[in-house]
């Protein structure tokens, strides 16, 4: 006898892993894949690792700068015409506030390091002001950072950090997806990052 297809109810409690992403094989440039969910707090989970997850053996910072901003989507309480402005000052903060500058990535690939990320316990979330639509989030958690680099000979060390990070995301109708994917609008994208962890 056949067995009927499991359909989950939509009531069903998510598992906390996605089961589809954007382009899954970038792991083998040493990065996170964007999920594609509408689960804001899986997404963001992913958004706080990816700001940290990268090797410096298997692409360059600019690659995986480029790879980042695609995760990006404008910030919907911005007039349209003002919204690529504010996308583009996203980006530099990216470049030059959030994640590992130039000469830290320079010194790290002299050793071939790479860095894996990882949100360990909950994520604090909060209301973005002025958000209309109630579609946008900003979530605080701790990030686990292990950093691991050749000690020299034909070994590697490793070492852990913790760090606490925050990003807005938009899960709404406003976000645009990336292109060529199977991203749709109204699945979760980041707006931004910030610089210090924001508390509610």
């Amino acid at each position: 006898p056949s067995v009927p297809a499991h359909t989950p109810t939509p009531t069903a409690p998510t598992t906390g892993t996605p089961d589809e992403f954007v382009d899954e094989s970038v792991t083998n440039k040493g990065w996170v894949p964007e999920p594609i969910t509408t689960d804001a707090d899986m997404y963001i989970r992913a958004a706080l690792a990816a700001a940290s997850t990268f090797d410096t053996t298997l692409s360059t910072r600019e690659q995986w700068l480029t790879y980042l901003d695609a995760w990006l989507t404008p910030d919907t309480r911005y007039n349209e015409s003002d919204r690529a402005a504010d996308l583009q000052s996203v980006k530099v903060e990216l470049r030059q506030a959030i994640v590992i500058p130039q000469e830290q990535w320079d010194s790290l690939a002299q050793q071939n390091g790479r860095i894996t990320a990882a949100v360990v316990g909950d994520i604090s979330r909060q209301d973005v002001p002025a958000d209309q639509t109630g579609d946008m989030t900003i979530g605080t958690a701790d990030v686990v950072l292990t950093t691991t680099s050749s000690d020299g000979s034909s070994g590697e060390l490793s070492f852990d950090e913790t760090i606490r990070v925050s990003v807005q995301v938009l899960c709404g109708a406003g976000s645009i997806p990336t292109p060529h994917s199977a991203q749709q609008a109204g699945d979760c994208k980041i707006v931004r990052y910030f610089t210090e962890p924001l508390e509610p």
